[in-house]
C-alpha cells in the first residue's frame, strides 16, 4: 500500500510508476492491452523474472494494472491496465517524446525492441 506522507504530489508520481521497469511495463501494455508473463519477459529481456514479479504486484496494488488469472491447467494470468494505469499515456508519450529529443541531440543511437 501506498505511504501517505509525501511532500509534493510529484513524489507520489514517481513513487508510483518511477524506476527501471515500471514505466516500461505501462509503456507495453498500453501497447499491447493484455500481456502474459512470459510475453513481457520476452518484451524485456534483461528484467529478471523476480523484479518483474515485484514490480507487477507493486502496480497492481497501486490500482494501475489489473491481473487476471485463468482456472485451467495450466494456469493462465494476463495482465492489463486500469483506468489509472491508462490515464498514463500522455505521460509516457511525453517522456519517449523527450527521450527521442535529447538522444538526437546527443547523438545517441537507440534501437527500441518493438516486441
Amino acid at each position: 500500500m501506498i505511504q501517505s506522507n509525501f511532500n509534493c504530489h510529484f513524489e507520489l508520481t514517481l513513487e508510483l510508476i518511477g524506476g527501471k521497469w515500471k514505466g516500461l511495463i505501462l509503456w507495453h501494455l498500453l501497447d499491447k492491452k493484455v500481456l502474459r508473463n512470459g510475453e513481457m519477459l520476452r518484451l524485456m529481456p534483461r528484467i529478471t523474472q523476480k523484479m518483474l514479479t515485484q514490480q507487477l504486484r507493486e502496480m497492481e496494488e497501486n490500482g494501475l494494472i489489473l491481473r487476471v488469472i485463468y482456472e485451467q491447467v495450466p494456469p493462465k494470468v494476463e495482465y492489463s491496465l486500469t483506468p489509472h494505469g491508462t490515464s498514463l499515456r500522455p505521460i509516457l508519450e511525453m517522456m519517449i517524446d523527450w527521450g527521442v529529443d535529447y538522444a538526437e541531440d546527443k547523438n545517441i543511437v537507440i534501437v527500441c525492441n518493438k516486441g
